[in-house]
């Protein structure tokens, strides 16, 4: 077994490269305090917390024609998720806010995703978290696929997953241990499905793996889950905002956070899935069932055109980065 040292690191990982790498841009480490462009030198010390207990928090968002859409609800998620685990941010928002940006441009992609985290930090490999001394920031962009709807213009088929919704603490602290959260998503790619759905005790929906979900009522009611048992989601939320100050005829009558129950999925007129890099997505089928006439809805389409529309052209929730 060949044993590598830094003199030798360099050689060896030009041939760690892989296909899947030319979808990763740049990546920013307080560990090193530098960026880097070179996908087999984005790396995190096998000690993070992060890593080996899960002991972290993390931000998924979006560049967008040179923007970052919505950054500052995900910044104050994230702030606001490393709090209820008592993990110190060591950057400032300021200081924050300019690495994502010197990141993008680094990355030199005017679409990209953003997958900031925030870590308990290198220090031992027990489990106690004073072991570390200090908390670290990664930020990383990557390629951001197209819009779901894009791609199944026919829409999405969900199933019911048999992993147990997240205790309500866990599932509003958007944090690294996502290991419920991976056998959803394997679940759904097992069974040929594009989404797992999570129920809690009472049977009433929670949320995706990765992905916010709600239904349209006959009467053109948007209804999410309850807040106090899921992660809320920034596009379900910014979608709210949306439909509270919309004015066109194709607005929805109200929206709503409550309980969500099997049988009211099965009569909805339409069951939607939200996300940030899905934007709005129609279920035509739900556990088998057809959803509506089994195409993609007028509500779906009319949320979708409004959230296009934000994220595009709302200069109060875009930064722009590159020109």
């Amino acid at each position: 077994m060949k044993r590598l040292t830094l003199e030798t690191f360099a050689a060896e990982a030009t041939r760690w490269r892989q296909a899947f790498h030319g979808h990763y841009y740049a990546m920013y480490s307080t560990v090193f305090e530098a960026i880097v462009t070179d996908p087999v030198l984005m790396l995190v010390p096998v000690d993070d917390h992060m890593v080996h207990r899960g002991d972290g928090v993390f931000e998924t968002f979006k560049c967008v024609g040179g923007g970052l859409y919505n950054l500052h609800a995900h910044l104050d998620r994230a702030e606001t998720s490393a709090r209820m685990i008592d993990l110190k941010v060591p950057l400032s928002r300021r200081d924050l806010v300019a690495r994502i940006v010197e990141t993008v441009k680094a990355g030199e992609h005017r679409d990209c995703l953003l997958r900031l985290l925030i870590s308990r930090g290198p220090g031992s490999f027990g489990v106690n978290p004073y072991d570390s001394p200090r908390g670290q920031v990664y930020i990383a962009a990557v390629h951001l696929p197209p819009p779901f709807m894009e791609t199944h213009p026919e829409g999405a088929c969900v199933r019911t997953s048999r992993i147990p919704a997240k205790d309500a603490f866990f599932a509003r602290t958007k944090n690294c241990n996502y290991l419920a959260n991976a056998l959803m998503k394997k679940e759904a790619a097992d069974a040929g499905a594009d989404f797992c759905a999570a129920f809690d005790g009472a049977d009433h929906l929670a949320e995706g793996a990765a992905e916010s979900m709600g239904i349209v009522t006959t009467d053109r009611r948007l209804v999410f889950p309850r807040l106090d048992g899921i992660l809320a989601g920034t596009t379900m939320m910014r979608l709210e905002e949306l439909c509270r100050s919309d004015r066109s005829p194709d607005r929805v009558a109200s929206v709503e956070f409550s309980d969500i129950r099997r049988e009211d999925i099965m009569t909805a007129a339409e069951f939607l899935v939200v996300g940030t890099t899905l934007n709005v997505v129609a279920v035509r089928e739900f556990d088998g069932a057809q959803i509506g006439d089994g195409r993609p809805g007028p509500v779906a389409r009319h949320l979708g055109q409004l959230l296009h529309a934000d994220i595009h052209l709302n200069p109060a929730q875009r930064l722009q980065v590159i020109d």
